[in-house]
């Protein structure tokens, strides 16, 4: 199969009428679904979409590859746009664009064929014939000519000096994995140089480096946006950078690469170096926040099946897990035993484990582990986790890189004891001697201070919960209030949980219902998503509220705000609670100890947010209710 079979002539539109990304973006769908290529246009319109957030696909050279893998795909195919004046996407001045549609279970071979584009869009004679073509006939005879081209050139030797390898992966593994290869081929090319750069395409890994390629380069680039194996290196120094940059500035990278001569290094010279490179620039040390959401991220399923799992036993009655209980019964202390006795005892040492691990590796996880366990048993519980987590994982991160210089032979000893023995025993005089006494005792106080609010302090806490949880959906002062009532969960305090959940779940609801009930105020198209926010809003996906809120953010957020805050502070009024942190309305009925009231709270805050948005909305005209590009900018 040739790319001229993707590409046909009814795929080819050579003066696009939209004038700006969005408009753009609309005309290529239509052109897809016109031609019976998709079947569900809004659906694949929110995969680009989807893309789009990522990262922008506009590629830089006046190209912009917008791409998405979907199940209403009907085959592989690509679609052409061209704007002569060209149009600002993503940032970029672009003229051409190459909309790619992949079904999710396409073949190798279409997606080699879908990739193939990315690399001849690298060349700046067959962008140009593209921008010249007059017809759709010249445009398919130009991508005929490069794909000779591209057979001639392989038959030729790359080159006879310095020696350039490189491996590329972008997030799809679809166009820039390709046109960054490309790129470094080319300018390698151009210096007389051999190169070889492995793909981590959407097929796997292409065209491998072997432990040979490895001994004989003189210069190594990695250009990643996800994680790459880089042990494969055997230690050697290398450039890493993110795709675009090896895309539009590729020549540069060459040059810095070869600067590292490392022929001329030993590998054990480099050990630290490689280890310090392999990581993309964004995990610094010092990204507490980002540590922080990634120990969170790993506990928390241990936090839901415990909590469901202690509600399930409870339903036996309070004390059916006791064996010296009149009510004793089996399944419930099993329930009991896996819940509170094994996920719930792992929760903190988990959070602080992969703290540790976020900053270190595997070299941080055991020490900071091994502290979480210690502030769980010394009673500094949540908080002590994560101060563990973070002295485990930098103590292991320090101790690692002070023993670089050791011989490799010894390096072995050096990953499996040195390193987990120190930091632990770092860690462990820190929780023991120093931090667990006085944690323990904040505590004790904050735990004795929570419990004992009532009435009008309690609903305050509760709409201060809740509207953190409604404000951002999902960023960080959501994952803050979050992180706050997970801290209160681990110490078994679960009014805050319930608060919290309200918070999460009316912004989706509330909008829901604002899309039915007015829906002159809404676009066709926000009428329909809004069906789709009621069941996100049910399983507590705040997040099915950030289209809304994206489009019209003045009204949006204020409304999800109040109607999240009055729900938290109902819910904490009323002394409601939840013994399950996430789950929304299956895990109501088992987790909660007033579950009516607490739904009652929860339809509270929607209809608040509902009639404010109602009351803060215009009405559109039937013009402007038909017109879907609103949603679909940001969707």
């Amino acid at each position: 199969m040739k790319l001229v079979d993707i590409i046909t002539h009814d795929n080819i539109i050579l003066n696009l009428e939209g004038d700006n990304q969005a408009d753009v973006i609309d005309e290529l769908v239509d052109k897809l679904a016109s031609n019976q290529l998709i079947n569900d246009s809004e659906q694949f319109k929110k995969a680009i979409y989807k893309r789009e957030n990522e990262i922008s696909t506009a590629v830089g050279y006046g190209v912009a590859i917008p791409h998405a893998k979907s199940k209403s795909v009907n085959k592989p195919t690509i679609v052409m746009g061209r704007k002569l004046q060209g149009i600002d996407y993503g940032g970029q001045h672009t003229n051409l664009i190459f909309m790619i549609a992949a079904p999710e279970n396409a073949s190798n071979e279409h997606l080699s064929l879908l990739s193939k584009l990315s690399t001849f869009l690298m060349n700046e004679i067959f962008r140009a014939k593209l921008v010249l073509a007059t017809s759709q006939d010249e445009v398919i005879k130009v991508i005929q000519e490069q794909e000779k081209q591209q057979v001639a050139d392989k038959k030729e030797e790359t080159g006879s000096g310095k020696y350039l390898i490189g491996i590329t992966a972008c997030m799809t593994g679809i166009a820039h994995t390709y046109m960054a290869a490309e790129s470094l081929k080319d300018a390698a090319k151009s210096r007389g140089m051999k190169v070889k750069i492995q793909t981590n395409g959407s097929n796997g890994p292409e065209n491998r480096l072997t432990a040979a390629d490895i001994q004989n380069a003189d210069a190594i680039v990695v250009a990643h946006d996800v994680r790459v194996d880089t042990s494969v290196l055997q230690g050697k120094q290398f450039v890493d950078v993110p795709v675009k940059k090896a895309i539009n500035q590729a020549d540069q990278l060459i040059e810095q690469a070869l600067s590292y001569d490392i022929k001329e290094n030993t590998v054990e010279k480099n050990v630290v170096e490689e280890e310090m490179q392999s990581e993309p620039e964004e995990k610094s040390g010092l990204n507490f926040y980002k540590h922080i959401m990634s120990g969170v991220s790993y506990m928390i399923p241990f936090v839901v099946v415990g909590g469901i799992f202690i509600a399930i036993s409870f339903m036996f009655g309070i004390n059916a897990s006791n064996p010296e209980s009149d009510q004793y019964n089996v399944i419930a202390a099993f329930f009991s035993q896996a819940g509170g006795d094994a996920a719930f005892a792992l929760m903190v040492p988990i959070l602080a484990g992969f703290i540790g691990y976020s900053i270190a590796d595997k070299q941080g996880l055991a020490p900071a582990m091994i502290g979480g366990m210690m502030a769980s048993i010394g009673g500094s519980g949540f908080l002590g986790g994560m101060v563990a987590g973070f002295v485990g994982g930098f103590a292991a991160k320090f101790i690692k890189k002070s023993m670089a210089k050791i011989p490799k032979s010894f390096q072995g000893l050096v990953s499996v004891l040195i390193v987990p023995l120190l930091s632990t025993l770092i860690v462990g005089a820190f929780m023991f001697f120093i931090l667990n006494t006085p944690m323990s005792m904040l505590n004790e106080f904050l735990e004795g201070w929570l419990k004992g609010l009532t009435g009008i302090n309690a609903a305050i806490l509760g709409a201060l919960l809740a509207g953190m949880m409604a404000s951002d959906m999902g960023g960080p002062i959501n994952k803050t209030a979050s992180a706050f009532g997970l801290a209160m969960f681990a110490a078994n305090i679960f009014e805050p949980s319930a608060a919290l959940m309200v918070g999460g779940m009316v912004p989706p609801i509330g909008i829901a219902l604002a899309t039915s009930i007015f829906k002159n105020r809404f676009t066709i198209q926000e009428v329909e998503a809004g069906k789709a926010s009621y069941v996100l809003g049910a399983s507590f996906i705040t997040e099915g509220a950030i289209p809304f809120a994206a489009a019209d953010p003045l009204r949006i957020i204020p409304a999800n705000i109040i109607g999240g805050a009055v729900g938290g502070a109902a819910c904490m009024a009323l002394d409601i609670s939840l013994k399950a942190p996430h789950g929304g309305i299956f895990v109501i009925p088992i987790a909660c100890n007033k579950p009516l009231l607490y739904i009652g709270c929860i339809l509270l805050g929607s209809l608040i947010t509902c009639f404010i948005i109602g009351f803060m909305k215009k009405p559109l005209s039937d013009k402007d209710r038909n017109n879907a590009k609103q949603m679909g900018s940001i969707i």
